[in-house]
């Protein structure tokens, strides 16, 4: 079940014919039925969390109207849809009851949320909605979109304690000749412009961006202004990816390939050694002072959590001592002293 057989089922059903069946990525009653059950629909929210208790992913919608170039999801997802706000909160409210402290908030684009609904976007307005929700801890912000980006959400951000300084906004690119054969209906000087904006009006803020290398169109000098655009912004969370053909996309159909893969890759670690230099800066800046942190685990001698800044699987953590600390328990808060940094991880004491 998922995306792979929502787009691939009949490929799938013939070149595995020992698989008794295979679900698209949203065939809840067909799964439901082969198990001889009833679908209740209002139950939908009422979920079993399948990372460690106190934390949860809490999607808000599904789909995406973008439509960027490379991008296979709205082929799989089909168009944006929201989930009704009420809806949202009513299950925050249901994963609170079941210990649930910290909302990763995610979507394929979260920055849309509301249009198709209610002719608006309404991410401020959920997102203030959510921390009202006694219980509530943190909220932490996956996957926005650069253009046409509601600015309304930044005050929501720098007033609320609950509200985490982080976003997770994919920029992609600063090239203009490369976001335009990307279809990202935004220029570098926008881009600048909005990073710009949000860390004036969110002081501290965290970004964590994505970026894309070897693009159909990507010269050397595209790539240099994007290295030297990584260089000036300074992320302090930066993943990035080699451009890969996806069956059906607008890049596949009308673009060629033509960048060869060893191009490709080592521009990738060109640009991930700058960001490790840039993350290793940022995380020694830490040393010596004092943080909040949420416990997730307990990995050998250390006991693992994360800042506000850090989200799980993707982010780095902070690494305590569990012999310094042999009170501490997963899944509760403590103020810790950053003592010491490497490349990405921290490491503190209570």
């Amino acid at each position: 079940m998922g995306c792979l057989s929502q787009r691939y089922l009949s490929d799938l059903q013939a070149e595995i014919p020992e698989v008794d069946r295979f679900y698209g990525k949203f065939d809840w009653d067909g799964i439901v039925k082969d198990l001889g059950r009833p679908l209740h629909r209002e139950l939908l929210f009422q979920r079993r969390v399948t990372t460690p208790s106190h934390y949860a992913y809490l999607k808000i919608a599904e789909g995406c109207n973008r439509r960027c170039s490379y991008c296979a999801i709205p082929i799989i997802t089909g168009q944006y849809v929201s989930r009704p706000l009420e809806e949202v909160v009513d299950e925050v409210r249901y994963l609170v009851g079941q210990g649930v402290k910290e909302f990763q908030v995610i979507a394929q684009e979260l920055t849309y949320y509301g249009i198709d609904l209610y002719g608006e976007r309404r991410l401020a307005q959920l997102v203030e909605s959510i921390a009202a929700v006694d219980g509530v801890e943190w909220i932490r912000l996956h996957y926005a979109y650069p253009t046409d980006f509601p600015m309304d959400l930044l005050p929501v951000m720098k007033n609320n304690p609950k509200v985490c300084r982080y976003l997770d906004i994919a920029l992609q690119h600063i090239a203009d000749p490369v976001l335009d054969m990307m279809h990202r209906h935004i220029t570098g000087e926008e881009t600048r412009y909005l990073i710009k904006k949000i860390r004036e009006e969110v002081p501290g803020i965290h970004l964590r961006t994505t970026m894309m290398v070897g693009h159909p169109g990507e010269t050397e000098e595209a790539f240099d202004a994007l290295l030297d655009f990584v260089r000036e912004m300074r992320f302090e969370r930066l993943g990035a990816f080699a451009y890969s053909e996806e069956d059906g996309t607008w890049s596949e159909r009308h673009y060629r390939d033509d960048i060869p893969e060893d191009v490709k890759q080592a521009r990738l670690s060109k640009l991930m050694r700058i960001q490790q230099r840039i993350s290793s800066e940022i995380q020694e800046e830490k040393v010596g002072k004092v943080m909040r942190v949420i416990i997730d685990r307990r990995e050998g001698d250390y006991w693992i959590g994360r800042t506000e800044f850090d989200s799980p699987d993707v982010d780095p953590e902070v690494l305590i001592s569990v012999s310094a600390a042999p009170e501490v328990k997963i899944g509760d808060f403590y103020e810790v002293k950053i003592i010491s940094a490497d490349d990405f991880d921290l490491y503190a004491t209570l």
